[in-house]
This record gives C-alpha cells, sequence and structure tokens, in this order.
C-alpha cells in the first residue's frame, strides 16, 4: 500500500477493483483538495476574539465593530481577509492551484496543496492506464473543461456530497443562510482574483460550464460576485456513476430501429472530415432516425435518439440544452427530429428553435419532412436524404420484431408492405399487434398486424374529419362484374404502390406525389360509401369521411387552409380520405364575371393542385359526375359508376341486409320484394332496419308484412306512387 504523503489528507492510492470505484475515488479525492483549500480559507477568516485566540462563536449572525473597522482599513481591490487572499500569490493564475491564505512569499503552503492535487492525478493516470474511465476526466474532455473550469465545478458540486460544506460555505460568506458557493467563493478557492475578467468570465454565457448547464449561475438580481452557483441533479448523478436519463428528457428518448436503407458509411466520412451536422431530408415513412444512428455506430457512438414530435408543450430550447449536455455526458451523437414538430417553417421562432440543437463541437443528425434553411443556422450541414424503405425491407422488419420468418405470415406481411409506417412506427405498431395477441390468448395473426398498424394513426385528422374503423368486405357488397373488377384494381394499386414507384423507380417527378385517387360515381345508395370502406378494410387502413361544416368557410382562402390542414394531416395517417358529395368542393371552374367566380375559381385550381402532390389515398364521391371539372379525370388513377341494381344483385343485397342472425318468420319471401321494387342498396337497408324495429316491438320473428310496411314509408320519403298491385296481398298497409 503506497501513501501520497503524510500529513497530505489524500487517501491512500489502493488497487481499484471496478472502473466505478476508481472514478468514485478520483472525484473523492479531487474534493479531498477542495476541503484543504476551503480550511485554510476559514483559518484566514477566524480573526481572535480580544486577543483570546479564541474565535467568534457567533460569526454570520452578525458584523461586529472590529470587523467594521478591518473591512474599512482593507485597501480597494484587496482580498477582504486577514493575511492576504489567493490573487495576492505571485503568477496565481487558472488552474494554479493556489492555496486560499496562502503568500507569495509562503512557498510551503503552496508546495502543500500542490503535491496534493499532483498525487490525485498521478493516481488517476495509473487508473487510467489500467482501463479504468474516470468520469470527471471523461466530463472535462467531452465539454473541453480548463484546469479552472474543473476547479469552479467541483467548488459548486462539493455541497451536493459533502453535506458539511453547507456550513463551511455559510461561514465563508458570514451568513449561514448562504449554504451555496458564490460566484466571488468559487473564485476565491480556485486561486483567482474577483477582479479577474478572465476567471469571471468562466461562468458566464459563452463558455462551456454554462453553455453546457453544468452550473446554474442563479439569484441573478444580486451582484455577479454574490450569485450563487448550483450543479444540476444530472450532472451531479453523472459524476457519482448514475446514467438515468434527465427527467426533461422522459418520454423524449427512443431506441433507433435497425437500419435498412442509405448509406451510414458515406455520411460517416463527412463527419470524420470535420463535419459536426447532418441535415436528413425524410418522405413519408424514411429511415432518418435508423440511418442517423447507424452514421454515429460506424463512428464507434452510441446514438442519444430524441423524437421531437412528443415535446407537448416542454420548452424546446430548454430540452435541446439538455439533451446535448446528456449526449455528452454519455459520449453519444444526437439524432433529432422531426424538425417539424419546432413549429411553422414560416415562423420567427423556427430559426432559433433549430438552432439550439446545432454544436459546432459535437455530432448532431438532424432530420425533418422539409429540406434545410440556410437561415436557421451559420453552420453548413451536410444535407442527403434518408430513402423511403423498400416493401420488401418493411415486410423483412415485421418478421424480425414478430420473430417470425418472412413466409410465416403472408398475409400479415402483404399488409405491413402496404403501410407508410417509419421503422420506428412499424416497431411500435409490432408491439401493439403483439399485445393484441396476448389479450386473446393466441398467436399473432394478420389481423393483430392491421391492429397494430391503425394504432400508430395520429389523431389530429381526427379533429377535421370522421373516422370510421371499417367493418364490411368484399361478401358485404354486391356490385356488377365491371364496377368489383375495377374495385379490386384500385385496391391492388394501392397495395402495390410502394414496389412499383420506389422499388421500380415509377415514381413521376415535377412534385407529384404517390397517392392514390378514385371517383366513385352514380345515384344515392348504390354502395359508393360502403365501397371506400371495403377498400379501407381490404389495406388494413381507417376511412376517414371529410366533414365539409369543418371545411368551407365564408372568408376568402379559409377554405383552401382548411383543406390543406386535411391534407397534411392525411398523409400522416394510414387512412383512406373520403370526400362524399366531393361536387360540393370539386365542383367545375365557371368563366369570372364577378369576385365570388374568381375565388372560386382559385379553390378549384388549388385543389387540383393538391390532389396531384397528395401522397395518400383519396376517394371522391358523387351523385352528379357531370358537375365535377374535367381536369380532375387526368389526376385520377380510377373511376367506377355505381349503377343501380338489377332484380338479381337486389335479390341478393336484400338477403345481406337481412342477416343471418335476425329471426324470419316463414312467410318472407325476398324475391318478391326484389322484382317488385326497384329499390337502392342504401333504401334496401333502410328497409329491413325498419321491419326489424316492427318485429322486436312485439317481440317476434320479422315476416313478409313488416318488410312491405317498411316499403311503403321509404316510397313516402322518396316521393314515390305507391301503387296497390305492387303491394298485393298487403294493400290494406297503404290506408
Amino acid at each position: 500500500m503506497e501513501r501520497t504523503g503524510e500529513g497530505s489528507g489524500v487517501p491512500e492510492r489502493q488497487s481499484v477493483v471496478t472502473p466505478e470505484a476508481a472514478s468514485l475515488s478520483h472525484l473523492m479525492s479531487r474534493l479531498a483538495v477542495v476541503e484543504a483549500r476551503v480550511r485554510r480559507a476559514v483559518d484566514a477568516r477566524r480573526p481572535d476574539d480580544q486577543g483570546t485566540g479564541r474565535p467568534d462563536p457567533f460569526r454570520g449572525l452578525y458584523l461586529s465593530d472590529a470587523e467594521v473597522d478591518r473591512l474599512l482599513r482593507t485597501p480597494p481591490g484587496a482580498p477582504a481577509v486577514d493575511g492576504g487572499g489567493p490573487g495576492a500569490a505571485a503568477g496565481a493564475g487558472p488552474g494554479s492551484g493556489a492555496a486560499p491564505g496562502a503568500a507569495a512569499d509562503d512557498p510551503d503552503g503552496i508546495d502543500e496543496l500542490t503535491r496534493m492535487l499532483a498525487a490525485v492525478e498521478r493516481a488517476a493516470d495509473d487508473a487510467e492506464g489500467s482501463g479504468a474511465g474516470l468520469r470527471l476526466r471523461g466530463l472535462a474532455r467531452c465539454f473541453a473543461l480548463t484546469a479552472l473550469d474543473v476547479d469552479l465545478l467541483l467548488v459548486a458540486l462539493a455541497p451536493e456530497v459533502d453535506p458539511r460544506f453547507e456550513r463551511l460555505y455559510g461561514y465563508l460568506h458570514d451568513d449561514v443562510t448562504r449554504r451555496r458557493p458564490t460566484v466571488g467563493l468559487a473564485l476565491e478557492l480556485a486561486g483567482i482574483p474577483a477582479a479577474s475578467a478572465e476567471g469571471r468570465a468562466r461562468l458566464r454565457p459563452g463558455r462551456p460550464l454554462v453553455d453546457n448547464a453544468l452550473v446554474e449561475v442563479i439569484e441573478g438580481e444580486r451582484p455577479f460576485l454574490t450569485r450563487s452557483l448550483r450543479i444540476p441533479d444530472r450532472v451531479v448523478a453523472h459524476l457519482l456513476g448514475d446514467d438515468t436519463p434527465d427527467p426533461a428528457l422522459k418520454d423524449l428518448l427512443v431506441v433507433p430501429p435497425p437500419c435498412l436503407a442509405g448509406d451510414p458509411d458515406a455520411l460517416a466520412a463527412v463527419l470524420r472530415a470535420g463535419a459536426t451536422l447532418v441535415h436528413l431530408t425524410e418522405p413519408r415513412a424514411g429511415s432518418a432516425p435508423a440511418l442517423g444512428a447507424a452514421t454515429l455506430a460506424t463512428l464507434g457512438l452510441p446514438a442519444l435518439v430524441v423524437d421531437l414530435g412528443r415535446l407537448a408543450g416542454r420548452d424546446p430550447a430548454v430540452v435541446a440544452r439538455i439533451a446535448r449536455r446528456e449526449a455528452r455526458l454519455r459520449g453519444a451523437g444526437l439524432v433529432v427530429g422531426p424538425l417539424d414538430a419546432l413549429g411553422d417553417r414560416t415562423g420567427d421562432q423556427l430559426a432559433a428553435r433549430v438552432a439550439a440543437w446545432c454544436d459546432r463541437d459535437w455530432p448532431v443528425v438532424l432530420h425533418g419532412h422539409g429540406s434545410w434553411d440556410p437561415q436557421w443556422s451559420d453552420l453548413v450541414p451536410l444535407c442527403a436524404e434518408a430513402p423511403r424503405l423498400r416493401p420488401d425491407d418493411v415486410t423483412l422488419l415485421w418478421s424480425t420484431l414478430l420473430d417470425a420468418v418472412p413466409t410465416a405470415l403472408p398475409d400479415a406481411g402483404k399488409a405491413a408492405a402496404i403501410t407508410n409506417l417509419s421503422p420506428e412506427q412499424v416497431r411500435r405498431a409490432a408491439t401493439a399487434a403483439r399485445w393484441h395477441a396476448v389479450a386473446a390468448d393466441r398467436p399473432v395473426t394478420p389481423e393483430d398486424v392491421l391492429l397494430g398498424t391503425r394504432s400508430q394513426n395520429a389523431a389530429g385528422l381526427e379533429r377535421l374529419a370522421r373516422r370510421i374503423e371499417p367493418g364490411v368486405g368484399w361478401d358485404d357488397i354486391v356490385l356488377p362484374p365491371r364496377p368489383l373488377l375495377l374495385l379490386r384494381e384500385l385496391v391492388s394499386r394501392a397495395r402495390l404502390r410502394g414496389r412499383v414507384l420506389d422499388g421500380w423507380g415509377m415514381r413521376q417527378g415535377g412534385g407529384r406525389g404517390g397517392g392514390i385517387s378514385a371517383l366513385f360515381a352514380g345515384p344515392p345508395g348504390t354502395g359508393k360509401t360502403l365501397a371506400a370502406e371495403v377498400v379501407a378494410r381490404e389495406l388494413g387502413y381507417d376511412l376517414y369521411t371529410v366533414d365539409l361544416a369543418t371545411v368551407v368557410d365564408k372568408y376568402i382562402g379559409q377554405t383552401e387552409k382548411n383543406l390543406e390542414r386535411i391534407f397534411s394531416e392525411a398523409e400522416q395517417v394510414n387512412g383512406v380520405l373520403f370526400f362524399d358529395e366531393a361536387d360540393a368542393l370539386f365542383g367545375k371552374r365557371s368563366d369570372v364575371r364577378d369576385a365570388h367566380d374568381r375565388y372560386a375559381n382559385v379553390e378549384t385550381a388549388y385543389l387540383l393542385q393538391r390532389m396531384e402532390s397528395f401522397d395518400g389515398i383519396a376517394v371522391l364521391a358523387t351523385n352528379l359526375r357531370a358537375n365535377l371539372d374535367d381536369a380532375f379525370a387526368r389526376r385520377l388513377d380510377g373511376l367506377i359508376d355505381f349503377p343501380a341494381p338489377d332484380v338479381a344483385h337486389r335479390r341478393l343485397i336484400w338477403e345481406r341486409q337481412l342477416r343471418a342472425s335476425v329471426p324470419r318468420a316463414d312467410d318472407v319471401d325476398l324475391a318478391v320484394l326484389a322484382e317488385r321494387f326497384e329499390l337502392s342498396g342504401g333504401n334496401i337497408r333502410n328497409i329491413a332496419l325498419a321491419a326489424s324495429y316492427f318485429a322486436a316491438e312485439e317481440d317476434r320473428p320479422v315476416c313478409q308484412a313488416d318488410l312491405f310496411r317498411g316499403t311503403i314509408r321509404e316510397y313516402l320519403k322518396l316521393g314515390r306512387l305507391c301503387k296497390e298491385a305492387d303491394f298485393h296481398p298487403y294493400h290494406e298497409l297503404l290506408l
């Protein structure tokens, strides 16, 4: 066992078993040096009581006449302690280790503290040489701290680790209520004159201690030298060996998904060359966080991935400061985004919020859906694009997360390949699918995958459109062969658009999106809304019916703004956007005779442009196809006419509307109803529902009379003539 010197106060140097123990030992040894400096400062301040040699027991509670006289005798700018202060030593400066109370002609005092500090650092060198990581030294390297910065940090840290320092600092302040070190006291204990501009600047903005939130200078209303210093709890915890993230980052940190697209080696080469900032433009279902994390891994750095979409009202500037500190404490690079969550690109605050994340000396990868704006920061980033995931990669990711080989869930893989989810959303959706399966006590099924996918839809669109969870499929819709074939082709096109547009390179230029749009035209009740619901179910999507009341506005330009909000939100979810009565919005442009015509044409022109750049799935339904502007035809991927059903199809509709769960009387003859009454599917549903209520009221099965009675009610609503011959033998119901 080796000692560093008798009477030095330094703990004995022993073999350290663990790196954590070595790090803590080094920290406590440095705090022992602080304690020695405090002890000398206390001795310098302790006046004799009337020459008795005893300390004044009331020091700190009052100011004696003798002390006032002594202060008045002290020349301006000189240390206010007897025997000289830290600035009195010749050559005192940052990191000099000069002991408070040791004058220039007192070499023994200086040598004692110098030997003490040197012994501590020799022990630290030995520990690092054996492979131990010392957190105090690591923090100094990551934040580029000088020796003076470390001394100031340790002075502020001492009461957080050892409560004795609270009372000692109170004594040195001559105020028992001031238990944190002040700027003046910290400079004094570090051996720096209070008037040193460079020393004071170390605790101001623009220097690493303050800019990186390692030390907080509080009580800003006080003179600078009497402002208190505080060490944030996260920094204290880190130095003591705790790596729990700062509570301010709760729910913001996410696990980086595997990188399935992009070239991280190319991005890493730029960072190796000296760049510190990368901006990735991320398309819908892009892989920017995964690519950013993989780039940092290529450099040998872990990634701290921050999801700005979860800020939830927190101050972005504060979060940025804490996250940058957290990344350096962990020795990790930052991956941050999407920047769109920081605010509107036209807002004045966005530039400052983005700049808060940029770091000149630490690698940061930012990502967002838009391009980089040079006004955001004077740092010049490497701008690149995070490519979309290929459908095969998405399917493989699903299978990996569900612990299945790619062929084990063919239907789930097919459904997963059409969803526009990012890798992080796929991870969450896979977890949700697993929980659905666990709740049902069975293996994961394709239906669980679809439920997990829909669970990742944001709620923003629900404020603008009515969300419908599809509950019908192909067996519930009755159509002639041609419309049914076109409907299946539309579903296939939506399912395979990722492979064709991205995998086969068929995506068009000119800002055109990869969306799918279709027009359903036909008389009321012919199944247009039902068909849109079938499409959504087959794709595993939700159906969002646009509420015209939330769109149309009497003020000029407001309708277009509302539509833009709807389209933008729809591009962020896996859903089918359904415009019922579309001719109210997508009407024909007309000759301009007055201002009303002009602005109506502007609305239609906007819709023509937005439909072409739309990246989601939209279905328009209209009863009057001729009322729609002809320019929409070119922008449609499908145009399906829904004719009125003939006798055979009406018979099938009657059968499906009167479900097997509905009790029927023996006299029910659906063929007669199909032959006699030319009704649409919507009318037939109304009749079946009314007949069910008639029967339920009398607690009996549905009979033929109930169906005829319901038909009469529907005819009256439609304004049709009820012929007695059509309702035989139930014509008495007409009375």
